[in-house]
Formats: structure tokens, C-alpha cells, sequence
């Protein structure tokens, strides 16, 4: 059993009063938050929760959540992050799912009859000061304890719950900030989701280098935010870094960010080209929720011709292409397993590797290029068609921004690509695209049809392209 110290500790020790978490509610200093994680652990302590149990949270993104979560494993629980997009149907089957008996959440009604079973607990009876003098204590943490259960995307399949360790979660942030350097007076805007790893990660980054987590001011822009709250590392997806090159004017704040973190999913090309060109510190990366967020991140000393792809392989991860392209990874911070039917399964090759369904290519310096999904490709006509290569190929026309390719079953060829597009300005006619697409493609990679943006895509989260394919055949009877 490896133990180290805490780090939520060791940050309050060594910066008890700087700044942990800002939101527009309130400022926590770090001897605060390690003060209500040692509420939280003592209150479910009491209440009877034993190492290895599980406990849901179904809470918004706000300095509560932080604190709940770091109480749970302090506590020596396993924290099972719940999807607050979900329908409530959705919620409590994932949390019978998971086998979870507690339920950290604002529900109004916990008698109601769906709860059954269920021990509710409202985080402000959990966050409520105990008889109990905190004193100056010295808690250790195991780096193999399960700490979080995070369910994946599943944007082609049904989300699977990812069990990490401590341990993963620790070592992701500790190879994340010797590449994305932090100090103490920095500040991350916490724009991403905390029930993902990309929202965890950003925790787990901070607490190890003493800098700040600032909750976004509700119903406000990102460009708002960061200039509001002084923001100075940013972690963006593909959307929302196309949002801010639409604006016709950057806040002159925004000159203090140090890093623009990318990821979540395909950049387009011509987006990373431009926030390059304006001399942004946009870093692309490459990361999964069973290696707990970043493998790859290109370098903020590189030179921007290199920061076009995923960049090399972060410390503490290891990354190798098999014979048939698919992207393997393995180390400190690959996940303990998926859970299922209530008992963990290691999902790894007999040597430790875990084969992670996309595909990529090394540059002569480490470099990672990702090609695409393996379970995206179908076959039209008997040819292979990958879709983010189509994806590719017209985001590189100036007047598209996004494209997103789907297949449609086809009576002659089996299936064919279908295209979402989101154009600039104005729509392009058909033929002119496909004229442009024909320079760049073979004939039987061109699209069928091209059809307008999907809204719901414009959330952040990654693509259902079930659906998308489902809605695109409806679209074309």
C-alpha cells in the first residue's frame, strides 16, 4: 500500500489563506475547504459509511460539490459522480446501478416513493459544523483506495461507470502541471462538468499547486467570466473554443491567460490555425476518462507548426500504436476497471495495456495525431470510410466552421456519409461543397446529403451520433 499526505493538507498548511475556490457566492480559503472536508467525512463517518462504500452526487458545479466530493474520500468512500443532464428516471437507475445506498443532492422531496431505499442527505446538513474540535491533523491517503466511479460518454454506445483510483486522479494532475505550469495566485475556470474527468481534473490540478478554482457566474459568458474572475488556465472543447474566435472583440483581459487547454473531442483544423495565428496559448490534447483525463498535451514552449496535433505523452502514462492503429495506453493513471453488475472488471491487455478504441499515429517527435474512432468506420461500397477524415476535410473549407459525418443506410452501397454542417456566414450551395470536397476526397467519401447543425450539439458534450444517424435517415426518407 503506497500512502502520501493529502493533498488538500498539505495545500492548507503550507497556503491556509490563499484562495482554494471563488465563485460569485463566496471566497474559500484553503484552510476552509480542508475544514469542511473534515465536516463532510466526519458527518458520513457518524452516520455510519465504511471504506470502499458508495456514495452518489447529484449536485450542480458549485464549491459544494468540491467539498463534498473531497469529504467523501476522506471518509474512505468511492464518490459516484451522476450526470446532472440527466432525466430523473436516468439519475436513480444509475445510482441503483452503481449500488449506491447514500445520495448527496438537492432533491425537494426525498420521501418520494422513487427513493426508496435511499439515504438522502442535503449537503448543508453534511457541510454543518460538528461538536468536534478539527485541530491540526495529518490525513493520509492510499493511492490504490477506488476513489470516483465517472461514467463515460457513450457516444456510440451505453455510458459504462469507470472506477479511478486515487491514485490516478494524483498522478494525472501531477504530469498535467509539469507541462501546464501553476502557482498559487493562478486561476482555472471550472467551465467543464465536475461529473467528468475533464471537470476533476481541474481539482485535482489546483489542490497540487495551491491555485484557484473559480465556478463560472451562472447565466454569464466565458469571456466574461475569465475576465471577471482574472482567469488565467482555461480548459476548452471544440465548441467553445469556436465560440470565442467569433467574437468580434477579445476583453483585453483575456492577454493574462496562460494556457487554453483543448480537448474533449476533434478540434477543427482551421479553428487551432486561427487562435494560433492570434497568438493564443492554445495547448491540444488528447485524454480519455479511463486514463482519469490527459494522456497527450502539446507543449507551451512549442512552436505553433507543433501544436497542431495532441502533442507528446504526459509523465506518469505511457502510450504505444498497435498493428492495426489503434492508440494503447497504460500507467500511473490508467482507471482500476469498469463496474459491472456491482463487481469491478479490469479491462486490460494481459500485459497492462488498454486497447482505447481510436486511432492514431506518432510524429518522428512523440506526437499524436488521432485519426478516429475504430467503431466510427463503416463500409460504403465495399470501401472503408472513416468519418473524421470527411469531418476534416471540410472544416478545412473557409466557409464551414464544424462539420459532423454520420452514416444512412443506402439500398445500392449499404451505407453512405451523411454531414452535419454549421457554416460561418451563409449556407454554400451543395454542389459547391461537393465540387471543393472532390479536390480532397474520393468520390464515394463525399457526403449524400448536408444537412443543418444539430443545436443540441452546441452543450459541450460530445456528440450522440447514434441519434445523429438516426435523425439523418428520418431527415432523408
Amino acid at each position: 500500500m503506497t500512502t502520501i499526505r493529502c493533498p488538500l493538507c498539505e495545500a492548507a498548511q503550507i497556503s491556509p489563506h490563499e484562495a482554494a475556490m471563488v465563485s460569485d457566492e463566496r471566497i474559500i480559503r484553503y484552510y476552509e475547504l480542508n475544514e469542511l472536508a473534515t465536516r463532510v467525512a466526519g458527518h458520513l463517518t457518524e452516520a455510519g459509511l465504511v471504506a470502499g462504500e458508495r456514495v452518489a452526487i447529484y449536485l450542480p458545479a458549485d464549491w459544494r460539490y468540491v467539498a463534498v466530493y473531497l469529504g467523501i474520500l476522506r471518509a474512505g468512500g468511492t464518490a459516484c459522480l451522476i450526470n446532472t443532464r440527466l432525466p430523473r428516471a436516468a439519475v436513480l437507475a444509475q445510482i441503483h446501478q452503481l449500488g449506491c445506498r447514500r445520495v448527496i443532492a438537492f432533491l425537494q422531496d426525498p420521501s418520494a416513493s422513487d427513493l426508496a431505499g435511499l439515504i438522502v442527505y442535503h449537503p448543508s446538513v453534511l457541510l454543518a459544523p460538528r461538536d468536534e474540535a478539527s485541530g491540526d491533523r495529518t490525513w493520509k491517503v492510499d493511492l490504490a483506495q477506488p476513489a470516483t466511479i465517472v461514467f463515460t460518454s457513450g457516444s456510440t454506445r451505453d455510458p459504462k461507470p469507470a472506477v479511478l483510483s486515487y491514485g490516478n486522479h494524483y498522478y494525472s494532475a501531477r504530469g498535467s502541471n509539469v507541462n501546464i505550469r501553476l502557482a498559487s495566485h493562478d486561476r482555472w475556470l471550472l467551465s467543464l462538468p465536475l461529473y467528468h474527468v475533464g471537470g476533476l481534473g481541474i481539482v485535482f490540478r489546483c489542490l497540487l499547486s495551491g491555485a484557484t478554482m473559480v465556478f463560472p457566474e451562472p447565466g454569464q459568458s466565458l469571456e466574461h467570466n475569465q475576465g471577471f474572475y482574472a482567469i488565467t488556465h482555461l480548459s476548452l472543447v471544440a465548441t467553445q473554443l469556436l465560440r470565442l474566435l467569433r467574437l468580434p472583440v477579445m476583453p483585453e483581459s483575456f492577454a493574462q491567460v496562460k494556457a487554453i487547454l483543448l480537448g474533449g473531442g476533434p478540434i477543427p483544423a482551421s479553428a487551432l490555425v486561427e487562435a494560433l495565428r492570434r497568438g493564443w496559448p492554445v495547448l491540444p490534447s488528447y485524454g480519455l476518462t479511463e486514463m482519469a483525463s490527459q494522456v497527450c498535451t502539446a507543449s507551451p514552449q512549442a512552436p505553433p507548426a507543433q501544436r497542431m496535433n495532441a502533442g507528446p505523452v504526459l509523465r506518469h502514462r505511457k502510450l504505444r500504436i498497435n498493428a492495426g492503429g489503434e492508440i494503447e495506453v497504460s500507467g500511473d493513471t490508467l482507471f482500476m476497471g469498469y463496474l459491472e453488475q456491482g463487481v469491478l472488471r479490469p479491462s486490460r491487455t494481459e500485459d497492462g495495456w488498454f486497447a482505447t478504441g481510436d486511432l492514431g499515429e506518432l510524429d518522428e517527435r512523440g506526437g499524436l495525431t488521432v485519426k478516429g474512432r475504430r467503431d466510427f468506420m463503416f463500409i460504403s461500397g465495399g470501401e472503408n470510410i472513416q468519418p473524421e477524415e470527411i469531418e476534416r476535410a471540410l472544416s478545412e473549407l473557409p466557409e464551414i466552421e464544424e462539420a459532423l459525418v454520420v452514416p444512412v443506410a443506402d439500398p445500392e452501397f449499404g451505407e453512405r456519409p451523411v454531414a452535419y454542417v454549421r457554416y460561418r456566414v451563409a449556407a454554400v450551395p451543395d454542389e459547391v461543397v461537393r465540387e471543393r470536397l472532390a479536390l480532397r476526397l474520393p468520390k464515394y467519401k463525399i457526403p449524400r446529403a448536408f444537412l443543418p447543425w444539430p443545436d443540441d450539439v452546441d452543450s459541450g458534450r460530445k456528440p450522440d451520433r447514434v441519434q445523429l444517424t438516426l435523425e439523418a435517415q428520418l431527415k432523408l426518407l
